[in-house]
């Protein structure tokens, strides 16, 4: 594999609602793509809307949400240096990358779903055929992105996002802002979906999304094959 220039998008909000308790990216679904590009031998730059730190889900540093790629990254100083400075997103140029990607994690509801540069940069990396990646709450970033004729850009494909009844079981169907699996379909999305919480890709065209955390190898793994 040629190197190729990978643009990972996370979060920078920090708090579910106003629940009091704190949100941010998941680690795993961060993780998991990451080291996969990397090993790939691929080069990452790591963004967000406000750039410096990113703000790490709590939940997913539990003892049950590890796994190899989040144990790789406790011993990773330089990766940790890169969560905790990423690139503001203004500052990115779309047309030095080969690919977007964007981890979930429930932040992802609050800002990215609705800021300005992330749309124009999935719109700019859509058009120039280059993959387009995103999984769990990822795809939330789909709200508002236009194709050519100004339709929503998800409409008439095939799609997938965390599912309604997922949201249902952490108990966060009140909090979220909006259910992923309900905006997709609201914007023409030809939404797919397997069991809870088992994985499951979507690729269309250059678009790729995946339903859930343990989607995130599965979905980088769909991305890489595009890059091939």
């Amino acid at each position: 594999m040629q190197q190729h220039k990978i643009l990972m998008v996370l979060t920078s909000h920090d708090a579910m609602g106003d629940t009091g308790h704190k949100t941010g990216f998941w680690l795993e679904e961060f993780t998991t793509p990451y080291y996969a590009f990397k090993d790939a031998g691929a080069s990452i730059v790591v963004a967000s809307p406000e750039g410096g730190a990113a703000p790490i889900d709590p939940n997913s540093e539990a003892e049950d949400a590890q796994s190899e790629s989040t144990r790789r990254f406790d011993g990773d100083a330089e990766l940790q240096d890169m969560v905790n400075n990423t690139v503001k997103l203004s500052d990115v140029n779309a047309y030095e990358y080969d690919a977007i990607f964007y981890p979930g994690g429930h932040g992802p509801l609050w800002d990215l779903a609705e800021d300005p540069t992330s749309r124009q940069l999935i719109e700019t990396f859509y058009y120039q055929g280059k993959p387009v990646g995103a999984v769990c709450h990822g795809p939330a970033v789909f709200r508002h992105t236009r194709s050519d004729r100004d339709e929503p850009l998800v409409k008439g494909k095939r799609v997938t996002g965390f599912t309604n009844g997922e949201e249902a079981a952490v108990g966060l169907t009140e909090v979220v802002p909006f259910l992923v699996e309900d905006m997709l379909k609201e914007n023409g999305g030809l939404y797919e979906k397997a069991d809870d919480f088992t994985s499951y890709v979507v690729t269309d065209g250059n678009l790729v999304t995946g339903q859930n955390p343990v989607s995130s190898e599965a979905c980088v793994n769909a991305v890489l094959a595009l890059l091939k």
